[in-house]
Order: C-alpha cells, then structure tokens, then sequence
C-alpha cells in the first residue's frame, strides 16, 4: 500500500499506543513497519519533482498548465486530459465526484484504452509516477478544498452470471437504452451516435463494445460495472447509479448487465500473427456469410493513422482489420472484416464528419469539407512475389516500384460490392487495370463490413498483376478508409507490410514413408537374427 492511499502524512504512531507504552515499544513497531513498507513508500509526494517529470513527458499533450492545450493536443480526438477542471473519467467514485489517488495512478500506471495516453509503468519510476500524480492535483483548487470528501462506492461484488445472466444482461441493454448510443449489437452505431460530443462539444464516438482492449478504464467484468456506475464525466456516457437508487434495477441487474457487454469481446485481446495461411479447399466460399468462413482461421491486423505523407490523418476510425483466405487449385478468396460505425455515404454522419475535420490539425493547404464520401478498402500486394525480403514501399508504392492493389468502395449496391484491380504508384496515383478481373461481395450489417474478394490464380497480364503462387511468402497489406468520419485521400488508416501463403495438403507419402521405413527396419532386423542364430 503506497502513501498516496493512506494520506500524506503517511504512517504515524497514534498518541493512544505511544502512551503507557514504553519507548522502545513504539520504536520497534516502527520498525517493522518500515520494514515492511521501504522508504521509497513513505516519503512525501515532491510537487517540484513532479513538476520536472510534468514538463518532460506529458507538457507535450497536456500543455503547460495543464489545460489538455499541449501543441500535440489538436491533432487528437479524444483530447488530452484539461486538469485545471478537475473532471476525471475513470474513477471509483460517484458522478461528478474527485477521483482518489488510487485512481489516477491507475491512469498513470496502466494508460486509458481508447485514447493517445500511453502506460507509464514501465517508463517511468514510482517515485516519479508519485511525484507527478501530486503535481498534477496543483492544476486545480478542487484537490485543496478540504471539505471535498473522495469516497469510494461501495460496488459490491458479482454475482454469478452464466446464460441466464447474459439474457438478464441483454434486456436491460435495450431497457435503459445502451442501444441509442451503442447500436444494437454494441459496435457503436446506434441512432444517437452521429450526434454525440463531450463537455467540450467535440465530436466523439460511442465506445466499440465488441473490442474491450481499448475500453477507457479497464476490459474485464468488474472494470464495465464500475464505469456503469461512475459514468465517464466529461462524455456522454452517464452513470447508473441513480436507477439502482429508484429501484428501476438492482446492482446484480446492472452486474449482469456488465457480463453482458463482456461477453461481446473476444475471450483473449487479439494478437497479431505475420502470416496468413490459406488452406486448400474444394470450393470457395460463395459469399462472405458463407459457413465456410467459420471453418478457416481469422487473422487480426491494426491499423493506424496515416501520418507520413501530407495531408495526414492522426483520427482514423477504422483500428483494425479481421483477414480470413483460402484457395483452390485456380482460385484465391480473401475475406476482410472490419468494424464500422455508418454505411457510407450516409447523410446522418455528414455533419459529424465536419466536426471532425473542423477538430483535427491537419496540414492541408486548404481545410477539407465534409463530403458524402464512401467507405473503402484496399488490398496490396507486390506485383511480384519477391524472392529475399526486400519488398516495396508499403505506403503504395512508388514511381519506380509499383504495388498491385484490389480497391473495394461502397459505392453501388451493397450485395454486390464493386472492386478494380491496378496499379499504385505512390499515395496519390492509381491506375485502374483494364481487363483486370477482381470479383468482390460485401455485407454491411449492424456497424460491420463483411468483404469477400476473389480471384483467379494466375492471369494473362503476368507484366501488371500478381501471380499467386502456392507455398510463397506473398506480401500483403491493408488500407481503410471510413467515410463518415471524413475519410478520402491520404486521410486513412494503415497496416505494414504482412504475409499470405497458400497452404497445400500434406502429401500421404509424408505420413507413410516413415511407417514402411520403420517395417522394412525391423523387418531387416529380424531376417539378421535369424540368420545370425543359424550361424
């Protein structure tokens, strides 16, 4: 237990155990105190050393004094943290409540899910982590008012969930109206969501309930609950508490409600694996809800901003992307899944996507506007498959080195999809392929596209297009754009370079080989014996 959760005075010895005692008494027990808690515990929180750890390492976002203004703040959504206002979103205590200690070194130490705040504890000391958490409360009067009382909530403990649970769970999803910001399926597409902004009247989205490793606060069950019954200050995300204190739910109702949303996210966050292997199969899958996906392994890829080549984009809102493929003797499928929270162009996220533009820097020559843009894909490969590692640049390529792309818009009916095959030359240039054939399908459905491409294996223009090739290394890389949230150009997100193979069936020969050399081994054996005991 540090200082920080005991006060700042830290141990004392109380006037009731130093009386009648002697000395000694009350100097041993000092000691094993002491012992028990090192020095580096105790000692008194150091504002100027704070200060020092302040200015260094969060004065770049946070700003100089503290107003979340820092000159990397204006090109990111969500803002940095304004601490002269004192309004924390990840606390342990009611609505509009200081958060206690505990709560900011948990913000400190462990970073908030969702946000540019990185994790501290493992770049900086406890001492430093200690000294600049008390800085940080010298931003505002709120921390020195002494009639402040920071008390925790009492949150109880869970109750046992199991299918019953997430049934009650889901029905008080839809009751207290989880569905308007959320989206029926908890992807962050609900009616309301176009329409959200925080306190400071920036745009902000409704929290993606299907991927918890970038939750504000915490991923697991009892981070969910206590974030339903502190709310998110500052956002439009409310506390529950106050349908506990009428009676319109009880705290298991509201537990059962957080094993719900739980259990919308994977079991483990996903990890990313460099590889892509595509089984063989008789016959590709005929659509992207085709069953037969559900049988092939699904690979994982984040996405970042674009930030190299001008104009940039430091907001994308596509993270990441779910890469399923297999292959026939001619043909190659590849399924791409990804979350999206509007069915671009769509004319209800038109005045959102402004705000966003209006909120982010960027170093355009002239600000963008707001468009019914679409939403969009691509899929690059190298327009050979390289022999060594080299590979061209992942950014689309260059002049001089060509990338072979398949590019998917939602543009024209969505059962059908519509994709082209070319030629990226850099960011900005992309030449269609004529007479390049890359069929493509997409579902849009509740905050989800589902993108199947397919193509033959081989093609005639062996000059301009890849030539798939079974048991190769193929490079391969993905591009997003979301045009709801103001997504076209060289605003989008991306991913580095990975791998696709083509897997083959182990040939029987690869099992039945060592079985008959093992017979004939002992059959050899044996024919020696016997002729050896003749002998």
């Amino acid at each position: 237990m540090e200082a920080a959760d005991l006060g700042s005075g830290g141990w004392e010895v109380s006037g009731a155990v130093a009386k009648g005692r002697s000395g000694w008494v009350a100097t041993g027990f000092a000691a094993i105190i002491l012992a028990a808690y090192p020095l580096s515990h105790l000692a008194a929180q150091d504002t100027a050393q704070g200060k020092i750890v302040y200015v260094k390492w969060c004065a770049g976002c946070h700003g100089e004094t503290g107003a979340g203004d820092g000159p990397a703040a204006a090109y990111m959504l969500p803002r940095p943290r304004d601490f002269t206002g004192a309004i924390y979103q990840i606390r342990v205590t009611a609505s509009g409540a200081l958060p206690t200690d505990a709560d900011l070194m948990r913000s400190i130490d462990d970073g908030l899910g969702g946000t540019a705040m990185p994790a501290w504890k493992d770049r900086l000391s406890q001492g430093e982590r200690r000294d600049v958490l008390a800085y940080l409360k010298t931003f505002s009067a709120f921390f020195a008012d002494t009639s402040q009382h920071i008390t925790a909530l009492d949150f109880g403990h869970e109750p046992s969930g199991g299918a019953q649970g997430l049934k009650v769970g889901r029905q008080f999803y839809d009751s207290i109206g989880c569905r308007k910001c959320h989206g029926d399926q908890g992807r962050g597409d609900g009616p309301s969501a176009p329409t959200l902004k925080d306190d400071a009247g920036l745009p902000i989205f409704a929290a993606d309930l299907h991927q918890n490793w970038r939750f504000n606060g915490g991923d697991d069950v009892t981070a969910i609950y206590h974030r339903l019954r502190t709310g998110l200050d500052g956002t439009p995300m409310p506390s529950f508490s106050d349908l506990i204190d009428q009676k319109f739910l009880t705290a298991d109702e509201l537990w059962h409600l957080a094993q719900y949303v739980r259990s919308l996210s994977p079991a483990k966050t996903p990890e990313v694996r460099d590889v892509i292997h595509a089984p063989t199969v008789a016959q590709l899958p005929a659509s992207p809800d085709d069953s037969a996906w559900t049988r092939v392994d699904s690979y994982w890829f984040p996405l970042v901003g674009q930030v190299i080549h001008k104009a940039r984009w430091f907001a994308p809102a596509v993270n990441s992307v779910l890469v399923q493929a297999v292959h026939t003797r001619d043909s190659v499928a590849l399924r791409v899944v990804w979350d999206d929270r509007s069915h671009s162009p769509d004319s209800s996220w038109l005045a959102f996507a402004g705000k966003v533009l209006a909120a982010v820097a960027s170093d355009d020559s002239t600000p963008p506007q707001a468009q019914l843009w679409p939403d969009q894909l691509a899929v690059q490969f190298p327009v050979t498959i390289p022999t060594g590692m080299e590979r061209p640049y992942f950014l689309m390529g260059a002049t001089t080195q060509p990338v072979y792309q398949w590019r998917w818009t939602s543009l024209g009916a969505p059962s059908e999809g519509r994709a082209v095959a070319g030629l990226a030359r850099g960011i900005e240039r992309f030449d269609t392929l004529s007479g390049a054939r890359v069929g493509a399908q997409a579902v849009y459905d509740h905050g989800q596209w589902r993108v199947q491409f397919r193509r033959a294996l081989a093609t005639s223009d062996t000059a301009n297009e890849l030539q798939f090739a079974a048991m190769r290394a193929i490079p391969v890389a993905f591009f997003a754009w979301d045009g709801g949230n103001g997504e076209a150009g060289t605003r989008m997100a991306v991913s580095t370079w990975y791998f696709l193979a083509l897997d083959t069936p182990t040939p029987v020969t690869v099992f039945v080989s060592p079985i008959v050399a093992i017979v004939l081994t002992f059959g050899l054996g044996l024919m020696l014996i016997k002729k050896a005991q003749r002998r």
